[in-house]
């Protein structure tokens, strides 16, 4: 297997992300590699310092970036040579025996999901590509598609991405028969835009999915679901809304015990901490861009070496259990509408 990734991306870059993805390589079998794009001195100076096996390293040189306020789809048109955009050719179909099964970047989201639908287009059958991002909740996680990808879907996106987010849950997170639902203001089938109501219909009258109808947002820790479709901007602030209260929650929780004896402390600190792990976004690594024809896993920006180790695996575990060969085989025989 061929994992990718761009080391100039991401708030924290390069270091930390050389690093994690370094790290990654303990896990690696012998005919593994580990492609780096970004600047060919730090990249080889990080080399030289870790105790990996460097013969299972390539090192793609690039000579811009990609900047995290630049403008995604101009950025993926004009850098050219950057490592984001690179890293995307290397994993589309013309890159040939070059080709990487996974891309994984924690730089620009706009520019990655751009740059991967110019150089990996869509798998056959599928419309619009949407992030799949896991959230971790009371009841389980729960994958939400999208979550940026696509901020103005129809209601054919939404009901592809219940298949898509569907074949995910399974085959990735290992849950046997997900249920599907549909983000809305409420739950009675009357409430919701036209739209709304026709990716509702696609929805329950497709047999692969599990559909159970509309959800609200409680709904989703109540554990009314495990698969989640939204349009991108709901999907989005959704997750970002339930990363920051978390951390909050947690932070409180620690501020609280530091304010009592320090052996109750010692004694409840591990348990925080055990509990923030399972919350934590650095733990699942990275959201997978799913309906591109290559592997596209895209990174929080803020992502630390331990984030970018998780991605790795993560990327693996999306390749072996073979999501795009099943993905293509449900939709493969629609009729692709734009």
């Amino acid at each position: 297997m061929r994992l990718g990734v761009d080391v100039m991306g991401g708030d924290n870059a390069p270091a930390p992300i050389l690093e994690g993805a370094l790290a990654a390589m303990s896990t690696f079998d012998p005919d593994d590699r580990l492609v780096l794009f970004g600047d060919e001195q730090i990249i080889d100076a990080g080399i030289k310092d870790s105790d990996v096996n460097a013969a299972l390293i390539e090192v793609v040189p690039t000579h811009d970036e990609v900047a995290m306020d630049d403008s995604p789809v101009e950025a993926a048109r004009s850098k050219q040579e950057s490592a984001l955009v690179q890293m995307a050719r290397f994993a589309g179909p013309k890159a040939g025996e070059s080709r990487i099964d996974m891309a994984i970047s924690a730089g620009n989201t706009g520019a990655f999901v751009a740059a991967a639908q110019m150089h990996m287009r869509r798998l056959p059958g599928v419309a619009r590509p949407g992030i799949a991002a896991v959230v971790p909740t009371f009841a389980g996680p729960v994958t939400f598609i999208d979550v940026g990808a696509n901020i103005d879907p129809k209601p054919h996106h939404l009901h592809q991405y219940g298949v898509m987010g569907t074949v995910y849950a399974r085959r990735v997170l290992g849950i046997k028969n997900p249920r599907v639902g549909l983000m809305n203001v409420g739950g009675e089938e009357q409430k919701g835009t036209d739209d709304m109501k026709r990716a509702r219909e696609l929805l329950r009258d497709d047999p692969s999915v599990e559909f159970v109808g509309y959800v609200e947002g409680r709904g989703v820790f109540d554990g009314d679901c495990e698969v989640v479709v939204s349009d991108g901007v709901t999907g989005n602030v959704t997750i970002k809304l339930t990363e920051g209260l978390s951390k909050g929650i947690f932070k409180l929780l620690r501020q609280e015990l530091a304010s009592h004896d320090p052996a109750f402390v010692e004694q409840f600190m591990p348990i925080v901490q055990k509990l923030y792990a399972e919350y934590d976004y650095h733990e699942y690594g990275g959201a997978p861009l799913i309906g591109v024809n290559g592997g596209c896993l895209i990174c929080h920006g803020s992502s630390k070496a331990r984030t970018i180790t998780n991605a790795v695996a993560a990327a693996r575990r999306f390749v072996e259990l073979g999501v795009n060969a099943r993905i293509t085989e449900l939709l493969s025989t629609q009729e692709v509408e734009a």
